[in-house]
Order: structure tokens, then sequence, then C-alpha cells
């Protein structure tokens, strides 16, 4: 079984349930990440200081790696906290988990994320970077790679680019297979030409929805999975109940959404390319790989946040053993 390596933001996630009104009233558009100062991030907890909510150490590729561990992988993360009770509340998380944390300290309140969700499961983003942001070039070393295969990187992490960039150089000499979830439409906007570079350089894997696809390469999911797959190894271009495209050279494969009572999106992308880096790390096909993220992701949708039963995740094990007992 090859090892997954993760890099991103150590955020703890608050959900909390909104209507369509008071998410337009609150200004951040509807489906979008948006970064905010420490000032926002205190007035958004204290407008919903008396709301219930659920409290969930997250981040999008901790998540993915979280997904990993839970299914029987080999998994560490990097990332950075600060000295408080959200960084020990993260810590716990991760190692209850299964995951080796590689996690800095910082002088910085821990990263946070308000998580607001309509009605039609639409989750919103309100980011306080707090310290993740504080995360620097210099605290990443080489010998941080050996002993992995994989290495997963979100996107939301692309505005630092010295921390990018020394990352995969690391990565690519130590030889690991590089993989890069695209995050959010607005971020590749906002660093189109950086990511159509490291893509280029640097990455193997590629994950995006439709909607980031569509800012990537301005094309339709079916030609946009094959457009990526002309820079990288595997482009994966996700399309909610419409399932997945596949590509890796000239092949090309279509799986399913599965059925799924959707009351919260949170984490469907996270948990996808979890389950599919986990397949890869046991040399599934790209098929099987597809079938294991869907079915996460399928079942992460049924739940508020990301944290799935331990009946859930005995039923993503028997479908994940059903195909390697074939291999």
């Amino acid at each position: 079984m090859k090892k997954v390596l993760g890099l991103g933001n150590a955020l703890t996630d608050m959900l909390l349930s909104v209507d369509e009104e008071e998410l337009k009233n609150l200004g951040l558009p509807k489906g979008s990440m948006s970064l905010v100062d420490y000032d926002t991030a205190l007035a958004l907890q204290n407008h919903f200081a008396s709301r219930k909510k659920t409290m969930v150490a997250g981040g999008s590729a901790s998540n993915a790696i979280n997904t990993i561990a839970s299914l029987g992988g080999k998994a560490a993360f990097i990332g950075k906290i600060g000295r408080d009770e959200v960084g020990e509340f993260y810590v716990d998380d991760m190692c209850k988990n299964g995951v080796t944390p590689i996690l800095f300290p910082s002088t910085l309140l821990s990263g946070c994320c308000t998580v607001l969700i309509t009605p039609d499961g639409e989750r919103t983003f309100a980011t306080y970077l707090g310290a993740a942001s504080d995360m620097r070039a210099e605290d990443i070393s080489e010998d941080m790679f050996d002993g992995y295969d994989i290495f997963h990187i979100e996107g939301y992490l692309v505005q630092n680019h010295n921390l990018i960039e020394k990352a995969v150089k690391y990565a690519s000499k130590t030889g690991l297979k590089i993989s890069l979830d695209l995050a959010s439409y607005n971020t590749v906007n906002e660093h189109y030409e950086f990511l159509h570079n490291l893509v280029h350089d640097y990455v193997d894997i590629v994950f995006a929805n439709e909607d980031e696809s569509l800012a990537y390469t301005g094309l339709n999911p079916e030609d946009s999975v094959s457009k990526i797959a002309e820079e990288c190894e595997i482009a994966i271009v996700k399309v909610g109940k419409k399932g997945s495209y596949i590509q890796r050279g000239t092949d090309c494969v279509h799986i399913d959404a599965i059925t799924s009572n959707c009351v919260d999106s949170t984490g469907a992308g996270d948990l996808y390319a979890g389950g599919f880096l986990y397949g890869l790390s046991n040399d599934f096909d790209i098929e099987r790989c597809g079938r294991v993220g869907t079915l996460a992701a399928g079942r992460v949708v049924e739940i508020v946040g990301t944290k799935l039963s331990e009946d859930k995740w005995n039923e993503i094990r028997a479908y994940v053993n059903s195909f390697a007992s074939r291999i």
C-alpha cells in the first residue's frame, strides 16, 4: 500500500444552517470560499453565537487525508495551528482518525471556517486562516517527503506561491506523484496562470468540479476533462448528481453518482478525492478509484459536516474490499 502525504490549511469548521435571505444579507456569494479577516470572523461568530452549530476539524486536504486513514490507508498531514484550544482539538481529532500529524506551531490563533449551509445543501465558506496563513516555505524540508508515494495539495493554498513551489519541487525530487484539488472557481480565476504552470510542470493528478473546470479550461465537463488530461496523468471532473468524468491518457470513464439524500455538500469533493487516492494507493484502476470516491462523497452529503459514523465507514470499507479481492 502506498502512503499519502497532504498539505493544506488546518482549519476547524463551524457548520451552521441558514436560509437564502440570511446568506444574501451577510454579503457572501453563494457557493464560494471567501477569505475574511479576524474582525469579520469575529462578527460572524457573534452573529451566530446563539445558533446551534457543529464543530469539526476540517480543511480540504485534511478531509481527504482523514478519508484515506479512515479507510485503512497510511496518511499524514502538514499544516500549522495556534497554541490554543482549537489547535488542541484539531490535533486530537487527526490522531483519533489515524492520521500522522505534522503540525507546526504559530503565534496566531488557529484557523477556522464558518460553513453556511442553505436548504438545498449548498455550502458557502467564510474562512479565517489565522495560523494556517502563517505557514511558510521555510517550514517545508525535503526529508518530510521521505517514505511517501503520493503528495496531495489543496488549491486554497495557491495564494502562497513560494510555499507551493518549494513543496512540489521537493515532492517531485523525491519521486512522489503530485495531486492537486483546484478548490474553488474563484481560486482558479485569481491564480489562473500560476495554476496552469503548476499543473504543466509538476502535477500528475487534478481534481476539479464543474465550475472549477470551466474556470480552468472554459469548456464543458466532458471536454474539460480531456483538456486537463493533456496536461497531467489523471484528470477528474466532478459534476454533482451527474457523477464524474475521469481520464488517464486516452482512457476516459464516466462514473454515475449514487442516490443520496443531500442535506449538506460540505466535504463532498474532499472525500471523493480521499476515496480516489486511497484506491490509487492500492493500485485500483481509475474506474474503481472513482467508484470509491463516489461512495464516500455520496455518504458525506447525507450528514451535516464531514464526520461519517463508523457504520458508514464500514459500508465503504466493505465496498473497497470487494474491489481489492478481485485485483
